[in-house]
């Protein structure tokens, strides 16, 4: 059975080049997988919880910040009330329980607490190991080994998006911004709006070396949420690629960062797709300048997660860095390392206004918050909301099934912000922060447009090649 299958320990892949001869592409040689069973050793990252208790100084720097105790205001769930239970686990006094895995699935990881602490306390990682722990301890629910299985098996996701597409009308309604649920389902709400399904994922729509005459050339890691669902994301980078005539490379093996199972605590899964990535990506790094990450979560998992993951690994974190240090978020690499804000024109005529949210993992864990806002501005009236860096309440895979209430709670806060300064467009560089708005937005009957500043800056390239065009074309009529 597949409950069984899913039970079983996973091999990991080993890459190897086949010869050029048959290669899928001119200029890079095909893949070929060859999978042997290797002991997945998980090494355990241990935190003295007791010690961070002690240096939690209890200043509540950090209550007014967090995102679980602004929409339930429980001292359990704050920042320093998580320090505290994890010192209890420690000391015994308290059990990784049923009730104790719910009030740690609690917390949405938005980081904004370790920012502001005086004590620098790693409240995030020491609340990602007790979810390892709890994992360890009480397994995982059926549907999370389900969904994670699938992760690894880019061939599997692919058929499964293409059967949603054709049967999502069984169970969704189109809406402007995406389909809402006709009925409750599993884990999906009834009336929830989520993004509606594409034909094709953007791997599967491009080859995978892209010339446009250029002598720089870059690898573009998708993510899954821009791969299958906002696959406009992609395109917009490729037609911003194409008007700076720098080459892309489009890895078609890639798969997922690892980020959903390792917020949840399955380890197993994030290492394995770690050093599948790796492996893959070791095969072209040499060839590129960047790897550009045009989603805030995957660029802050890679930067700044793997390493830890892999901690006790010492070889694989060597590899890993040699990676590392070519991924950049697509904002930031095309605001600091191109010419693309002398290409981008400015708008003379009336502009549309854009407010901007700052992804937790785009400003808090990679300081990345004035480059995408420079590509709105040349050609968009940009509008600052009240506390633009709020987290929106996505929280990851639990919080969007399990405690979806939580979710709800502070996506209404942050739609009302948003709401109020008048914009036509809300913007954010993550796919995550766009699916939770935009279903935050549509509960209280907005019908504001989302759109990544990559597709912002795309169509204002657009708009002026259109211009140039028709004024070529009005030129040659009356010539």
């Amino acid at each position: 059975t597949l409950a069984t299958v899913l039970m079983l320990p996973l091999p990991i892949l080993t890459l190897t080049p086949v010869s050029p001869s048959h290669s899928s592409t001119p200029h890079f040689p095909a893949f070929a997988l060859h999978c042997k069973i290797t002991p997945m050793k998980i090494a355990k990252t241990t935190f003295d919880y007791a010690k961070y208790a002690e240096n939690c100084v209890k200043c509540a720097k950090c209550v007014p910040t967090c995102t679980i105790h602004r929409v339930s205001r429980d001292e359990t769930t704050s920042p320093r009330g998580f320090i505290h239970l994890l010192s209890c686990v420690q000391n015994g006094s308290l059990k990784l329980d049923k009730q104790a895995k719910k009030i740690f699935e609690s917390c949405f990881l938005c980081t904004h607490c370790v920012s502001v602490c005086p004590s620098k306390v790693p409240t995030d990682l020491m609340i990602e190991q007790a979810r390892a722990e709890i994992k360890a301890q009480l397994g995982m629910a059926f549907y999370k080994k389900a969904i994670f299985f699938i992760l690894k098996r880019r061939g599997l996701m692919n058929l499964l998006a293409r059967l949603g597409f054709v049967f999502k009308v069984c169970g969704f309604a189109e809406e402007k911004n995406g389909m809402r649920a006709r009925f409750s389902m599993p884990m999906i709400k009834k009336d929830r709006l989520l993004p509606s399904l594409k034909s094709r994922s953007f791997l599967e729509t491009y080859p995978e070396r892209i010339d446009f005459d250029g002598e720089r050339q870059v690898a573009i890691f998708i993510g899954c949420f821009a791969n299958y669902v906002y696959t406009s994301v992609g395109d917009s980078l490729l037609y911003i690629l194409k008007r700076l005539k720098i080459n892309a490379f489009i890895p078609k093996d890639q798969l997922c960062c690892g980020a959903p199972s390792y917020f949840t605590g399955d380890l197993e899964t994030t290492k394995w797709l770690i050093k599948y990535n790796i492996e893959y990506f070791e095969l072209f790094i040499d060839t590129v300048e960047a790897v550009l990450v045009p989603e805030a979560t995957c660029s802050s998992m890679i930067i700044h997660d793997w390493l830890r993951v892999l901690e006790g690994e010492p070889q694989w974190q060597e590899r890993a860095r040699k990676i590392i240090a070519k991924v950049v978020i697509a904002s930031k690499w095309l605001h600091k390392e191109t010419d693309l804000l002398k290409l981008l024109p400015e708008n003379e005529g009336e502009k549309l206004v854009v407010t901007y949210h700052d992804p937790c993992h785009a400003k808090q864990t990679q300081g990345v918050f004035k480059e995408p806002r420079a590509l709105i501005g040349k050609g968009y009236t940009l509008r600052e909301m009240e506390n633009a860096d709020q987290c929106c309440g996505f929280g990851g895979l639990t919080i969007q099934s399990d405690r979806f209430e939580l979710a709800q709670m502070a996506g209404r806060e942050k739609s009302a912000m948003i709401i109020a300064t008048g914009a036509d467009i809300v913007s954010a560089e993550c796919s995550a922060c766009r699916l939770q708005l935009g279903n935050a937005l549509f509960e209280r009957h907005s019908d504001m447009d989302f759109a990544h500043p990559l597709e912002l800056a795309a169509q204002q390239l657009k708009n002026a090649a259109e211009q140039l065009k028709n004024t070529a074309d009005a030129g040659a009529r009356n010539g």
